[in-house]
């Protein structure tokens, strides 16, 4: 997918915005290395957002999940 951003994005802030976690920044980083110095983007830069598995993970044992 691509995207375009608008002033004041950041790699955390499309995360969230794509992914809904912040966490995820750093596989669109990778998918735009030539940005990846970049903190805050002016308008009309065009990035890859990567298709990435996003299911949620839980932390707890097996036994404290409940049944999924």
């Amino acid at each position: 997918m691509k995207y375009r951003t608008v002033s004041g994005d950041t790699f955390d802030k499309i995360a969230y915005d794509h992914y809904k976690d912040e966490k995820f920044a750093i596989h669109i980083m990778e998918a735009n290395i030539i940005y990846a110095n970049v903190l805050v983007f002016n308008a009309g830069v065009d990035l890859i957002i990567p298709d990435i598995d996003v299911t949620p993970t839980s932390n707890l044992p097996p036994w404290k999940r409940g049944s999924e």
